[in-house]
């Protein structure tokens, strides 16, 4: 761990002299969001899916993709304080990465931190308007909140982007039966 933080200390401090190619602006997500929506099913869009995931996690430089991977090891074992800390440095050596910000978001959902989670969930919408993860994310949040209404729209806006993402269909249909006793 003490060889991890003096790492950290140092990879937080690098200049950048090679211009950010965040993974949302690649040119090839296009084609794969048209892909996505004219999929057939869940199963035909899973692949397509996988292939945007892995776009947005790559960032362009070397150290960014590097801490990207560190931070997605350290929180799958549930090392939230190593995660955010290499969650951090990556959107403040790369703020304009979506998926530092979303990873950040996802990490703070995890955690409890709703108010920080729907921050860096604004953040990832603001450079990746199409982030469906991040939608999905949202209405999770939302539903946490027991906001309802801004659970569904945060899911129908995801459904939208991603006719097949998993899940996101229950959420709405069950979202839709409550609020109708509630008269929508």
């Amino acid at each position: 761990m003490k060889n991890f933080m003096a790492w950290m200390a140092t990879a937080a401090t690098l200049n950048f002299a090679a211009p950010v190619v965040a993974g949302q602006n690649d040119p090839r997500l296009n084609d794969l969001f048209a892909a996505l929506k004219a999929a057939a099913s869940e199963k035909e869009a899973a692949p397509i899916e996988a292939r945007i995931w892995a776009i947005w996690t790559e960032s362009g430089i070397e150290d960014i993709d590097r801490l990207m991977a560190l931070g997605i090891a350290a929180m799958g074992i549930r090392d939230f304080r190593t995660a955010e800390s290499v969650f951090t440095a990556i959107v403040r050596q790369a703020p304009d990465f979506a998926e530092g910000w979303n990873k950040r978001a996802t990490l703070y959902y995890m955690m409890g931190k709703m108010e920080k989670s729907v921050a860096d969930v604004d953040r990832v919408l603001s450079l990746e308007p199409r982030h469906f993860g991040a939608l999905s994310g949202l209405g999770l949040i939302r539903l946490a909140e027991e906001n309802e209404r801004e659970a569904l729209k945060a899911f129908e806006r995801g459904l939208a982007i991603h006719p097949n993402m998993a899940g996101a269909t229950t959420y709405i249909r069950k979202l839709k039966l409550k609020l109708l006793g509630r008269g929508i």
